[in-house]
């Protein structure tokens, strides 16, 4: 399919952009393949440059006047949650503009998306595609805390009973049984798992969690503790248990006691271990919301966003708008359920398994949540990319289908595996931001853009909805990776945090609902003018500047008042 034979009226003049924030513009407006363009020609007008893969809604209102269409307002629900609306005057323009703008934003070929044909007017300095490869991330997750734990452990009698010696204590490895995906789709080609459990433990262990989501490793902590996420059970009645399954746990106990199972999902909504099975792991269940698919998390996201564009409500019932949508609960419960994780892991140095349903959205959102509270390298730049790659690409959370569509089309209109899971997890390292705004490399921006580059973009990082649709169609090769664009110097420099102060230490958030604050950088940046949040930044910059100029010339008063001093003495000592 070309794109031209969508395209019916590529280029128009006199067309109308009217937005919340900004003065009526006119001028010409050209749509191409992927990009709506609207400009005045005037340099210090407004520019209108939108990706077609943003919108998410397409709204018409015809100008009727004696039975004849005389053109109409466009209104365009974009999923980077502005609204914006194109006038069109004349009526086949009208009828044309909107035809295509339906057409092209609904395209579902990703050998179609822009990507695909996105060419880098720049150098590239490190191809990030390989700046997160499995080996690396490996070492950096057994490298820190080898010592620990790792060789002639005490082992369990459960361990012991099912062939393990304790010789190898609690050493991981990489295994690439999933290297042509066929024993889990939704897996990548090389996964962690403990060094003394074979390859056909693990076919086993596949078939007995729902969508071959075997137990893997994702993060160890300084105290050797693990924290694994899998898929919850399959509930069939010819199979009730899988000792391989329960042999890769009792593994990862090692001289622990105890372990955690701890079920994301909801109470009654998901299979679960059996204590005959699984002895001496307890079960522990943080749903974080009464959910029952991914979906339930997009629709509260679309009551949140309808509130918050009601700028006429009065401030009680907009309250209670908020409240109703249950947004900022999911937020409060997912917090929650990670400061558990995490307690398990740092205060008892015991073992944690996450899962939910088939472990790809609020399994994800808890592993990496405990992540960024216990490990500081995960609070930088390089670290919260690697953790995105690690735990939500690799990992295999959907993207494509998940960012289908967003809050503005109807929800009888989205399929059901639409969600807005990431945004969840943005929205929660926001929270930890807030409560502690020196302890992060990066800034609000930064998280900002993850969130816009995961709906559309013209990087392949966030392309597909696993690695195995990302090899098929070559993205490595054939795209530019979003973080060889994040890390080049001109553009990191404005995703720094100010404030930062490397902090080696825990971070335990408060997870009482006063603690929470609406993400108005986000959530309100197209209805409420945030010229005074950037001031503020501004003033912050010019702060921490101007501290350390006077901290520098400190130091050079010091040098210059001890080398006084040296002279000092020596003219005394020769007076002398």
């Amino acid at each position: 399919m070309e794109f031209v034979e969508l395209i019916k009226t590529p280029k128009l003049d006199g067309v109308l952009l009217h937005d919340h924030l900004h003065a009526t513009v006119e001028g010409t407006l050209c749509i191409t393949g992927h990009h709506l363009l609207l400009s005045a020609r005037q340099e210090s007008s407004q520019e209108l440059w939108l990706m077609h893969k943003n919108i998410d809604g397409v709204e018409k209102k015809p100008f009727v006047v004696q039975n004849v269409l005389m053109g109409g307002i466009i209104t365009l629900k974009c999923k980077d949650l502005r609204i914006i609306s194109l006038e069109i005057k004349y009526a086949k323009e009208y009828l044309n503009v909107a035809a295509s703008l339906e057409a092209l934003s609904s395209l579902h070929n990703p050998e179609l998306e822009y990507p695909f044909f996105y060419r880098p007017m720049y150098t590239i300095l490190e191809d990030g595609y390989t700046m997160f490869r499995p080996e690396l991330e490996f070492a950096k997750l057994v490298g820190s805390s080898s010592s620990v734990g790792t060789c002639n452990v005490p082992v369990n009698s459960v361990a012991a009973a099912n062939g393990y010696d304790g010789s190898l204590g609690c050493e991981w490895r990489i295994a690439h049984i999933n290297k042509d995906f066929k024993l889990c789709p939704t897996y990548g080609a090389a996964l962690i798992v403990p060094k003394c459990i074979t390859d056909e433990q693990i076919v086993q262990s596949a078939t007995f969690r729902d969508g071959g989501r075997f137990p893997v490793l994702c993060y160890r902590h300084e105290n050797g503790a693990a924290l694994l996420r899998s898929a919850q059970p399959i509930s069939t009645q010819s199979m009730k248990r899988c000792r391989a399954d329960e042999a890769i746990l009792n593994v990862v106990l090692g001289r622990s006691k105890k372990g955690f199972i701890v079920d994301t999902w909801g109470k009654g909504k998901s299979n679960t271990e059996t204590d005959q099975h699984y002895s001496q792991w307890k079960k522990v269940n943080r749903s974080i919301g009464n959910i029952s698919s991914p979906a339930a998390i997009l629709d509260c996201f679309a009551k949140m966003i309808e509130a918050c564009n009601d700028t006429a409500c009065t401030s009680d019932k907009w309250l209670s708008r908020l409240d109703g949508s249950q947004w900022l609960s999911l937020v409060l419960n997912s917090l929650n359920a990670a400061c558990v994780v995490a307690q398990c892991l740092d205060q008892e140095g015991s073992p944690v398994l996450v899962h939910g349903a088939m472990g790809l959205d609020s399994t994800l959102i808890v592993t990496s949540l405990v992540q960024i509270i216990l490990n500081p390298d995960c609070r930088t730049v390089r670290g919260i990319q690697a953790l995105v790659e690690r735990e939500w690409i690799q990992a295999g959370h959907p993207f494509a289908s998940r960012h289908q569509y967003s809050c503005y089309t109807l929800p009888q209109n989205r399929p059901k595996n639409c969600g807005a899971t990431f945004l969840l997890f943005l929205d929660c390292i926001h929270q930890l931001y807030k409560q502690f705004p020196c302890s992060f490399e990066f800034n609000i921006q930064l998280l900002i853009l993850l969130f816009e580059h995961s709906y559309f973009s013209q990087y392949g990082t966030f392309l597909c909805d696993s690695e195995r649709e990302r090899h098929e169609l070559r993205v490595h090769t054939r795209t530019t990776s979003l973080w060889s664009y994040l890390n080049r110097p001109d553009v990191l420099k404005n995703l720094l945090n100010p404030l930062y102060e490397p902090n080696p230490n825990v971070i335990w958030p408060s997870v009482a609902p006063i603690s929470l604050e609406l993400w108005q950088e986000l959530y309100l940046r197209w209805t409420v003018d945030q010229i005074n949040s950037e001031r503020n930044l501004a003033q912050i910059l010019h702060l921490v500047t101007t501290e350390k100029e006077l901290r520098s010339k400190a130091l050079k008063l010091r040098k210059q008042a001890s080398d006084l001093r040296c002279e000092i003495l020596k003219l005394l000592k020769s007076g002398n």
